[in-house]
């Protein structure tokens, strides 16, 4: 049976609850990520998405911000000797694309994310894991939104 330890991917950047939101975005292009743990040393804290930065940040002008303002508190990780199905199961449950690793002291020793599944584990399982996690959510958005112009790309002048 593989455990998480087997397929996360380790040596990861980390944020401080105090960089901004400029510092996050320049880690983020330069290593092809949408998203970082935020540690306070050792001891995860939250998560920062580009989605974070974008609607807590950005939307509300607050450019300027401290990665503690924008962050995600409530953050969702598995262990690194949990099988690898039960942090699949996981990410399922509460459709998060990602999960930070953390050993049986709560320390940040990694992340396993739906590409590390999809290149670790067997083709039908890592299939149905994609497809479960990838489920669209709630409200159904398939029509054009109020906030979109004529051509679904946002206001017309």
């Amino acid at each position: 049976m593989q455990k998480v330890s087997d397929v996360m991917t380790r040596g990861i950047r980390t944020m401080a609850p105090d960089d901004t939101l400029t510092t996050a975005a320049q880690a983020m292009r330069e290593l092809n990520v949408g998203a970082l743990p935020v540690c306070d040393g050792e001891r995860l804290v939250g998560m920062v998405t580009d989605r974070d930065m974008v609607l807590r940040g950005l939307a509300e002008e607050r450019t300027h911000s401290r990665l503690n303002e924008v962050m995600s508190r409530e953050v969702y990780y598995c262990y690194e000797d949990q099988p690898v199905d039960e942090a699949i199961a996981s990410m399922r449950d509460m459709q998060v694309r990602r999960l930070p690793v953390v050993d049986r002291d709560q320390r940040l020793v990694g992340i396993v994310s739906l590409g590390d599944v999809a290149t670790n584990v067997d083709e039908r399982q890592s299939g149905t894991a994609i497809r479960d996690i990838s489920s669209p959510s709630e409200p159904d958005r398939r029509s054009q939104s109020a906030a979109s112009g004529a051509a679904g790309g946002g206001q017309t002048s």
